[in-house]
């Protein structure tokens, strides 16, 4: 009679970062969406149109869904040896990269390209959720083959097709995914987002801005050095102020709260709640933050000349995005709307009213009413905050 030999433990294998702390395989993967962002950016500087905008958020969401899904679910697998993250990083970060190589020409010859990269990053976040699922659950995973696998193969026959089939097909694979993880935060709430790691999540949203915040002043420096004349130094420096300023808001009071407010929706059972405001509401952001470095871009060359009306609108609705953004972000996570809705309003209304302006002044003048309406905002953030916080220490029994 046959017996099964026992088997024989081999050395532990260390988990490659301590939940919540981001490792640097992380950061690394984070490099090649600089060079996306800055791929698709040049296409909305100048007098974009329709067209030219709907092409940026077209190619872009793939990017973006792909970076939330990626980070998702390393997120939850804090157990990972470094060579098992750093051997799935690195394969993401290539897909990505010839996502980013064939971006500018994505719509076109490059489609195939374009499709194929999005499958390998499909098959990638599959195997991840296939071993996840192998170490927490007895089921069948009918999900993670629906929204990875299934997606893949859409993907994968997008690669083989004309452009015109094969955006159907990427519109189908996207449309599935959204979906699918909007309904995730109803009825399964409990195979993922109800494990995530709140701390982690937050930094890794972070760090992308910061992505695309240094791709700003990487595009305002270097169209400066392009231009390289007064007026292009005045204009950059407006508009390093202006990306300063949204840094400083999103940083002072956005990360601040982001873990606190994703906390309070967890204590709440708002999965649905966690799923929007780190999938969904930050790409609105991330969009409104490059349509304002288009703006800048273009500013730059002709600081005495008014914007075109697709650069005003960049600014101006750029400005609205951020702040509409981060004030439906903080009524999500629970804060009162006697709170956020003194500074978001007016500071809507206002960056939406630099859409006319930009047409009537020079591209410095309506630089510098866009930094004065940011300075104007931070401040009255500020005293309201140091307000609030003397009124705490006020009530405090002694």
């Amino acid at each position: 009679m046959m017996h099964k030999a026992p088997a024989v433990d081999g050395p532990a294998r260390e988990p490659a970062r301590i939940p919540g702390r981001v490792h640097w395989t992380e950061l690394f993967f984070d490099l090649v969406f600089v060079v996306f962002v800055g791929q698709l950016a040049h296409g909305i500087h100048g007098d974009p149109g329709w067209v030219e905008f709907g092409t940026y958020v077209l190619l872009f969401f793939p990017a973006w869904w792909a970076w939330v899904n990626i980070v998702s679910i390393i997120n939850l697998l804090p157990g990972l040896s470094s060579r098992a993250l750093g051997l799935a990083m690195l394969a993401a970060m290539a897909a990505a990269g010839v996502m980013a190589a064939a971006a500018p020409e994505a719509l076109g010859n490059r489609a195939w390209a374009f499709s194929l990269a999005n499958a390998v990053l499909r098959t990638i976040l599959l195997i991840l959720w296939l071993y996840r699922h192998q170490e927490t659950s007895n089921g069948i995973p009918w999900r993670i083959w629906a929204y990875n696998g299934g997606t893949a193969v859409l993907w994968f026959v997008a690669a083989l097709l004309p452009f015109a089939a094969a955006v159907i097909l990427w519109a189908a694979a996207i449309v599935a995914e959204v979906a699918m993880a909007a309904l995730s935060g109803w009825f399964w709430a409990e195979r993922g987002i109800a494990e995530i790691n709140i701390e982690h999540a937050a930094e890794r949203l972070g760090q992308f801005v910061i992505i695309v915040l240094g791709e700003s002043v990487f595009t305002i420096v270097t169209e400066l050095s392009d231009a390289w004349t007064p007026g292009a130094g005045l204009d950059a420096s407006l508009g390093f102020a202006i990306v300063a300023l949204l840094g400083w808001a999103f940083f002072h009071y956005g990360t601040g709260t982001m873990s606190a407010g994703l906390e309070a929706l967890r204590s709440r059972s708002d999965y649905a709640g966690i799923l929007q405001t780190t999938l969904f509401m930050p790409f609105l952001l991330v969009l409104g933050v490059t349509a304002i470095a288009g703006a800048i871009a273009t500013a730059i060359p002709g600081p005495h000349d008014s914007l075109p009306l697709g650069s005003g609108i960049c600014l101006g609705g750029g400005i609205a995005l951020f702040y509409l953004t981060n004030a439906v972000v903080s009524l999500r996570y629970g804060q009162r709307p006697g709170t956020v809705l003194p500074w978001a309003l007016p500071t809507v209304v206002l960056s939406l009213v630099l859409i006319p302006l930009s047409a009537t002044v020079s591209s410095s003048a309506v630089l510098s009413a866009a930094v004065a309406l940011l300075l104007l905002v931070t401040a009255y953030v500020e005293l309201h905050g140091r307000i609030r916080r003397r009124a705490r220490a006020a009530t405090r029994p002694a």
